[in-house]
C-alpha cells in the first residue's frame, strides 16, 4: 500500500533521528509526500536531488536507498495520470510527423515505464531489452558525430547488473543459448552478412511495484509528487547549481537545496529545463556551445517489406522470430540484423527487422508489382474524398484541387493500379502465408533535429517545447540498402524473397518512432562537442548531472531501456563515491 500524505503530517509523524538516518517507516505502508501541501516558499534541504521518477530516476533512487546521505526524489505527476499534469508536455511539432508530445511520455510516478505496453504472458506488460552493439559505441567515419567516450566493454559490467535489475537473467545474448535447434532454430543465413539477434522482454512490475516500494520505504529518501521543477538556479558566476525552483499546479512554489542535482526527466524535458534556466547564462545551462536540445534521435519504426517464403513449414522454420516465447524463464524473440562486417563494408547505419506472420490473398501480392503512389495529388484526392463522405467541404479545397490537377499523371496511374488490384482480388481468393517486416533502425545524429523553446507558455507560465524531428536521406538510404542485403541473403539461402516497398530517399509518411527520445544532451569529453562529460556531468557545472537517454551520442537500433538502466547504475556508483 502507498500512502500519499501532507507535508505537515510528514513533519509531525516522521522525525529525524540524526543528520543522515530517518525513521520514516512506522507501518508497512509506503509514504510519499504531496508537494501541493507544502507551505508557500518552503525550502527543502537534502544531499542529492533527483528530478523525475521514471526508469532512470527510479534506478538511481533504488541504488541510493540506505546510503548515508539524504535523497529527494521529485515527480511532476501523481501516482496516476491526470490531464492537467499531462498537458504540461504539450508542444509544437514542426518537423517530421510525430506523436503529439503530451502522448509520447507519461508524466506521473513511474514515468516511461508506464508506457511499456507489450503483452509478455501471465498478464504481464513489458518492453524489449537488448544492449547496444559494440559498433554503436565506435567513432565511425561514415557516421558524422558518432562515438561514445568509452567502449561497450566498459559498460558490460553495468549491463550485467542492469539485467538483474530488469529480471531478464541469464545475461547471455548468444543465440545458441536461446534457440532450440529442433523447435526454434535460427535461419540458415550467411552470418558474415546477416545476424540473428535476441531481444529479451522485461516486465514493468519490478519498477512500478517492487522498486517503488523499496524507494518510498527507504529511510533516507523523501519522495515528492506534483513537484514541477521550473528552473535550475546557480551561483552568480553560473559555475555551480545551488537550488531548484519548483511549483505545483495549485500555485504553490518551493525550492530544493542540495549538494548534487541529477536531472532524469527525459530527452525533451531536460533540454527544455536547461534552456529555461537562463538567468546566469542567457543561452541556458550547459549550452555555451549551442548543443542543448540538438541531435534529437528516435528509432525510425516502419512496416515495410514482405518476406514471401519459398519453403514448406515456414512458420516452423521462423518460430524463433515470429512470436514472443519463453526460454529459461525469460520472454524472448529473435530478429534479423546486419553483421558488423556488412555495416562496415557498406557504410550503413545499424538495423534490425522482426518477421510478423500474416495470411493474405495471393492476389494481394500484386500491390508490389503495382505499388501505391505516394504523392501530393493522391493525398489531396483522398482528403477531398474523405470530406465528401462525411458530407463536409474540405479545408483549403482550392489547394487540394490544384494538387490533383498539377499531379494528374500520378493520380491517373494511382487510379489504374487500384482498379488492377481490385480486379485481381476478385478473380482469386487463395490465401498464402507471408511475413511483414517490422523495421527499426539507427538514426544518423543530426544537429538540426532538435528541441527548442516555443513562445507559448504552459499552466506554470513556462515556455513550451518546439519539436523538430528530422530524418535525413541517409537514414532512408541505409534502410533501403539493408533490406536489399536481406533480400539477397534470403534468396541465396533458398528461403524465399523479400519484396521491398521503399523505393526512394524520401522518408515515408508512415515512419514513426517508438517513444525512444535520445541525444539532446549528448555525452562527449570535449565540451565543444557534448553537453555532459563521460560521467554524465554537465560541462562547467561540477554538481549537475543528467541521467537517461538524452546523453546517448548515438542510438543503435536496440530499445534504450536496458542502456538507460546500465548508465544509471554507473552514475549511481559515481555519485556514491562523490558523497563518501
Amino acid at each position: 500500500m502507498v500512502c500519499v500524505i501532507t507535508y505537515e503530517r510528514f513533519n509531525n509523524v516522521f522525525q529525524a533521528k540524526n543528520d543522515y538516518q530517518y525513521d520514516y517507516i512506522r507501518s508497512e505502508a509506503s509514504v510519499i509526500i504531496d508537494a501541493r501541501s507544502l507551505p508557500e516558499n518552503t525550502e527543502i534541504s537534502t544531499d542529492v536531488c533527483i528530478v523525475g521518477a521514471g526508469t532512470a530516476g527510479l534506478t538511481l533512487a533504488r541504488e541510493f536507498a540506505g546510503q548515508k546521505f539524504r535523497v529527494c526524489l521529485l515527480e511532476s505527476g501523481g501516482l496516476k495520470p491526470d490531464p492537467e499534469t499531462q498537458a504540461l508536455y504539450k508542444g509544437e511539432n514542426i518537423g517530421h510527423p510525430y506523436f503529439s508530445l503530451d502522448s509520447a511520455r507519461a508524466r506521473y510516478f513511474g514515468g516511461s515505464t508506464n508506457r511499456w505496453h507489450i503483452p509478455i504472458g501471465e498478464d504481464c506488460i513489458g518492453v524489449r531489452m537488448r544492449p547496444l552493439d559494440e559498433i554503436d559505441f565506435e567513432e565511425r567515419d561514415w557516421v558524422p558525430n558518432s562515438g561514445w567516450p568509452f567502449k561497450k566493454s566498459h559498460l558490460d559490467p553495468y549491463y550485467e547488473r542492469a539485467q538483474a535489475v530488469c529480471r531478464i537473467e541469464p545475461s547471455s545474448y548468444d543465440v545458441s543459448d536461446w534457440e532450440n535447434p529442433e523447435k526454434t532454430p535460427r535461419l540458415t543465413l550467411d552470418s558474415k552478412r546477416i545476424h540473428t539477434v535476441i531481444f529479451k522482454f522485461g516486465s514493468r512490475l519490478p519498477f512500478l511495484v517492487d522498486y517503488s516500494k523499496e524507494i518510498t520505504q527507504a529511510g533516507n529518501i523523501a519522495t515528492y509528487l506534483y513537484a514541477n521543477v521550473t528552473e535550475v538556479a546557480t551561483d552568480e558566476g553560473g559555475r555551480k547549481a545551488t537550488r531548484l525552483k519548483a511549483a505545483c499546479l495549485n500555485g504553490k512554489k518551493f525550492s530544493i537545496r542540495a549538494k548534487i542535482f541529477i536531472l532524469a526527466a527525459g530527452a525533451i524535458e531536460i533540454p527544455r529545463l536547461l534552456l529555461l534556466s537562463n538567468k546566469t547564462h542567457h543561452a541556458g545551462l550547459g549550452n555555451q556551445h549551442d548543443l542543448v536540445g540538438r541531435f534529437f534521435m528516435e528509432h525510425p519504426h516502419f512496416w515495410s517489406g514482405v518476406y514471401i517464403p519459398s519453403v514448406s513449414e515456414a512458420l516452423k522454420i521462423t518460430a524463433l522470430y515470429n512470436r514472443i516465447h519463453t526460454v529459461n524463464g525469460v520472454p524472448i524473440i529473435g530478429k534479423l540484423s546486419l553483421s558488423e562486417e556488412t555495416i562496415r563494408r557498406e557504410g550503413l547505419l545499424n538495423y534490425v527487422a522482426e518477421l510478423v506472420p500474416r495470411t493474405v490473398l495471393k492476389t494481394s501480392l500484386n500491390q508490389f508489382f503495382y505499388p501505391r503512389i505516394d504523392s501530393e495529388s493522391v493525398h489531396s484526392y483522398q482528403t477531398i474524398r474523405s470530406a465528401i463522405r462525411n458530407k463536409k467541404m474540405p479545408e483549403d479545397f482550392k489547394r487540394h484541387a490544384g494538387n490533383i490537377f498539377n499531379g494528374l499523371n500520378d493520380f491517373v496511374v494511382s487510379a489504374y493500379r487500384n482498379i488492377k488490384r481490385r480486379t485481381l482480388r476478385i478473380l482469386d481468393k487463395k490465401r498464402i502465408l507471408v511475413f511483414r517486416l517490422a523495421n527499426m533502425s539507427e538514426q544518423m545524429p543530426n544537429p538540426d533535429s532538435r528541441v527548442t523553446l516555443d513562445t507559448e507558455c504552459d499552466a506554470l507560465n513556462q515556455r513550451r517545447v518546439r519539436f523538430d524531428w528530422r530524418l535525413s536521406e541517409t537514414d532512408i538510404q541505409s534502410a533501403v540498402k539493408s533490406q536489399q542485403i536481406l533480400d539477397r541473403e534470403l534468396r541465396r539461402a533458398g528461403l524465399g524473397r523479400l519484396y521491398i516497398e521503399l523505393n526512394d530517399e524520401t522518408p515515408p509518411r508512415q515512419i514513426t518512432g517508438g517513444w525512444h527520445h535520445m541525444g539532446t544532451t549528448r555525452m562527449h569529453v570535449d565540451p565543444q562537442k557534448g553537453v555532459v562529460n563521460e560521467n554524465c556531468r554537465v560541462h562547467g557545472i561540477p554538481n549537475l548531472f543528467i541521467a537517461g537517454p538524452s546523453v546517448f551520442p548515438t542510438s543503435g537500433y536496440a530499445n534504450p531501456s536496458l542502456t538507460i538502466v546500465a548508465l544509471s547504475l554507473r552514475l549511481a556508483d559515481h555519485v556514491k563515491k562523490l558523497m563518501a
